[in-house]
């Protein structure tokens, strides 16, 4: 039996596939805990899951501004509040909270989640053996090839962090050297044969994740199935763009499912279902569409079901994902800013009629299933473990 410590950032979307890739872990007889805050993780691990706490006020702290700014900001103010705002202070109070679980629990591999710097920092410092897990493909690509001040400015705050941390340089500061686990498949995001080796593309890690979340499977209706939702974080910037998405689809040959906050559609058109919550999982098996802001697991989860998509993303990482969605030909992409009725009621058609979208996502779907997720990222741990 090997201890794996899983570190994450109180952020959902970060934190649900590590529980599949713990599922497989625990099966093979391994002991694996958590390191995170409780309030907002706890929610989202399995019953009876180990979890070491963090400090819940540092989750609070970073969790508030981040959905309030998430309302208005975009570009590189979105990603320079990222950093200001989200990720460094994280680093800065997880690191000392780390090294402190490492030392508890004696791991013999920790996965840490590639924005949960402090956690890199805390393994490096201790000396143990770690691997950051990639729950986005952008983590890995370089995304400001194109802009080398801003890129300089991000190695600024790196390379601030480990001075702070007393280590030496490496680099890059806040990837592994012995493994790195990217939730993808060079299907979506490309020949992988330019990253090193010890990068391991073992696609999403869905398998194995239970949902409980209430869903009113009867009123599926037996037409085209069409699934909108903005994620966690963005769900509230979407009053403009609910509405659009009514206007766009209300009264067509197709069914919605639009995730959104209780309230924002007061009166929803007969052919739609608004739900604040679904069991998304679930729920993807039985729609042939889906419209998303571009968010990684969304983006993934749905292409491992063979459904293309329509991505008007926003901020972050979703443009880089979306990209990859259309150069893999697997949807389209619309500008969330300037969305328009008649724009994502064709884009929604054509992704619904033309069989080269299904066809595209068909072949992601084989790859990401060939690839295994959750049991592959399970065994390149179980090989660093030992």
């Amino acid at each position: 039996m090997k201890r794996f410590l899983i570190v994450v950032p109180p952020l959902v979307g970060h934190v649900n596939p590590t529980v599949s890739i713990a599922r497989e872990l625990s099966g093979r007889g391994h002991r694996v805990a958590w390191a995170a805050h409780p309030r907002r993780v706890r929610p989202l691990l399995p019953e009876g899951a180990e979890l070491i706490p963090l400090d819940d006020r540092v989750s609070d702290e970073v969790w508030s501004p981040l959905v309030d700014r998430a309302r208005n900001v975009r570009g590189l103010e979105s990603y320079q509040f990222l950093w200001e705002e989200v990720l460094v202070p994280l680093a800065r109070a997880m690191r000392p909270e780390i090294e402190q679980a490492i030392a508890a629990f004696a791991p013999d591999a920790v996965l840490v989640d590639h924005q949960a710097i402090g956690g890199a920092l805390a393994a490096r410092r201790a000396g143990v053996r770690w691997a950051t897990l990639c729950t986005t493909s952008a983590s890995v690509v370089d995304a400001l090839v194109d802009l080398p001040k801003v890129k300089a400015w991000t190695a600024e705050q790196l390379r601030a962090l480990e001075g702070e941390a007393g280590l030496p340089a490496q680099e890059p500061p806040d990837l592994s050297p012995q493994l790195v686990i990217v939730l993808s498949t060079a299907a979506l995001v490309g020949p992988t044969d330019k990253f090193p080796a010890h990068y391991r593309f073992v696609g999403p890690s869905i398998q194995d994740r239970p949902d409980a979340t209430p869903f009113p499977w009867e009123a599926l209706e037996d037409k085209p199935r069409v699934l909108v939702s903005l994620g966690t974080i963005s769900a509230d910037r979407g009053d403009d763009f609910y509405g659009t998405v009514v206007k766009a689809l209300e009264g067509a040959a197709m069914q919605v499912v639009l995730v959104a906050p209780d309230g924002r559609v007061p009166a929803p058109p007969s052919n739609f279902i608004v739900r604040s919550r679904v069991p998304q999982l679930a729920l993807l098996r039985h729609v042939q569409a889906v419209v998303s802001h571009g968010g990684h697991n969304t983006v993934c989860e749905a292409l491992a079901n063979g459904v293309p998509l329509v991505v008007t993303p926003i901020r972050d990482d979703q443009p880089i994902v979306a990209n990859q969605v259309v150069a893999s030909g697997a949807g389209l992409r619309l500008r969330f800013g300037r969305l328009v009725a008649a724009s994502l009621r064709t884009a929604v058609e054509r992704v619904l009629l033309e069989p080269a979208f299904r066809e595209a996502a068909e072949r992601i779907k084989a790859s990401f299933a060939e690839a295994s997720g959750a049991t592959s990222a399970a065994d390149h741990l179980e090989h660093l473990a030992s």
